[in-house]
């Protein structure tokens, strides 16, 4: 659908208090791959319509569109209509490709310009919701209204409380008979800012910067271009991504979108900020979207979602990805955390030993796991299966004793680690997020002494690549194996699944490097 009206127009919203600093801004956004400028002259500290509205778009360096947004939908302006209607008239006459009218006022606005309409420039009529986003039948509705009154370009902006509201949108985008702009705002509605070429959408917004945003859960034009490569993005694209809450520190789609690029696939990887995981998958079930990353809350319930789980994540409890079966749709449930952090441990033991027998270093090793959530479980199943002696260590006891007993193992109390002194050669491996940024000052084990006792250390943190945890066992003397190897090579077990091909080792890891 992405070709219905031309392809997906990029427009950065161009927000500030003068018109000079305003024109400035619109360079940065040609520069930054914009097609289109929004000019927010409602954000404008002193607005003189026609010295302000020559400067900005005599010469402007490309195509705008003129919002004069009230506060009663949104923007800045408090006045009353007759001024932002001459003043968008003006804007008109000069030449502007585009101009934002509010649904509420369209029918007046169309009598205000009554001959005496420019050619040339598209009127856009808009309606924006901030608390939900409506029923499919409400939407229909709506897009008839807007319509109705003569619009040329169809906008609808809601608020997404749940991921699965974008879906109603992009349904909503596909069957409208006139272009239309359907966006939804948050966080849980970024995907429909990403997607909307996909699905026929005549414009999506990027923000210049961080901070500059016109609306909730706009990204940067530079995430947009650079990361998730929008201008190449179309009907055909298939889907991947990451499930789970919260995303926001995921490197997850600069690594996979960045795979995708250097290998010509006509792919994208996106952020699923999700709340209910069955609902999620119920609703993005079409093939397109085929493959999904699944990361905390949803690596266990996951488990009972999908119609076959492979042997290894039945046994672990949980799947951190999820294959949507080409054959038949069938969603198909993996763990590649265990295979991705055992491996890099097990390297970081032979680069140690020199162990080089087909035999895993970590048999008969003690082999202590912070932790009894889904990494936790995959650590401890997977030191298992390699022959090592586990310990649990948790903070809620009941939960250590349960991933205790499941392994044949030892459960400690996280406060006992403090004076539990592990035998020569064993092996401390980090599953929580204690320590994560922004929390970057906390670990989950304080001691050093206690570290001290320990032949190598693995946090599965990768954000930060050094975090307290690792910086204080290498500063006693102790091997360090960095969360970015599990990332790594966990991201590699996903590609293969995904593509059903081998993982560009080397490809992936430089790319994994530079971007942690």
């Amino acid at each position: 659908m992405a070709d219905k009206y031309g392809s997906t127009l990029l427009c950065a919203p161009v927000i500030a208090k003068t018109a000079e600093e305003m024109a400035g801004e619109m360079s940065t956004a040609r520069s930054q791959g914009a097609d289109v400028a929004e000019l927010r002259i409602d954000h404008l500290t002193v607005f003189e319509p026609r010295r302000d509205l020559e400067l900005l778009i005599k010469n402007r360096p490309l195509p705008v569109l003129v919002t004069y947004r009230p506060n009663w939908e949104g923007g800045q302006y408090e006045g009353d209509d007759r001024k932002r209607f001459e003043a968008l008239l003006f804007a008109m006459e000069l030449g502007a490709e585009y101009v934002d009218v509010e649904l509420k006022v369209a029918q007046e606005f169309f009598d205000f310009i009554s001959g005496k309409r420019p050619e040339g420039t598209k009127i856009i009529i808009s309606s924006h919701n901030y608390q939900f986003t409506p029923s499919s039948e409400d939407l229909g509705s709506l897009v008839a209204s807007i319509q109705a009154v003569g619009a040329d370009i169809v906008k609808i902006a809601t608020f997404a409380v749940d991921i699965c509201d974008v879906a109603r949108m992009f349904q909503v985008i596909v069957h409208c008979q006139v272009p239309m702009i359907g966006l939804c705002m948050g966080e849980r509605g970024v995907i429909s800012r990403i997607l909307c070429p996909k699905f026929g959408g005549y414009l999506t917004f990027g923000t210049l910067a961080w901070g500059k945003e016109s609306a909730p859960g706009q990204p940067t034009m530079s995430d947009l271009v650079d990361v998730y490569r929008i201008k190449h993005i179309g009907a055909d694209t298939k889907v991947y991504g990451l499930i789970g809450k919260p995303l926001g520190q995921s490197k997850s789609p600069r690594l996979h979108n960045a795979v995708f690029k250097e290998l010509g696939l006509n792919a994208v990887y996106v952020p699923f900020l999700t709340d209910n995981l069955a609902d999620f998958l119920n609703t993005y079930s079409s093939p397109d979207f085929a493959g999904f990353s699944n990361t905390m809350p949803h690596k266990k319930t996951a488990v009972t979602l999908c119609h076959e789980v492979d042997p290894v994540a039945k046994s672990i409890g949980a799947v951190n990805t999820i294959i949507k079966r080409p054959i038949d749709g069938k969603l198909v449930g993996y763990n590649t955390d265990y295979v991705g952090a055992i491996s890099a441990i097990e390297d970081g033991i032979r680069g140690l030993v020199g162990h080089k027998d087909a035999v895993s270093p970590l048999a008969g090793r003690l082999f202590v796991v912070i932790g009894a959530g889904g990494a936790g479980r995959a650590l401890a199943f997977g030191a298992k299966y390699k022959g090592a002696r586990v310990v649990i260590a948790n903070r809620t006891y009941e939960r250590a004793k349960e991933l205790a007993k499941s392994v044949g193992g030892q459960a400690l109390r996280l406060a006992e680690l403090e004076n539990f002194h592990a035998e020569e050669g064993a092996v401390l491996a980090n599953a929580t997020s204690v320590g994560m940024y922004p929390n970057i000052h906390d670990t989950p084990l304080p001691s050093k002494q206690a570290l001290s006792s320990y032949t190598l250390v693995f946090d599965a943190i990768y954000n930060p690549k050094v975090t307290r945890l690792m910086r204080e066992a290498g500063e006693c003397g102790v091997a360090l194996v960095s969360g970015v190897e599990m990332f790594l090579r966990q991201a590699m077990g996903q590609f293969e699944l995904f593509t059903s091909s081998s993982a560009p080792s080397d490809l992936m890891r430089e790319i994994a490097l530079k971007i942690t």
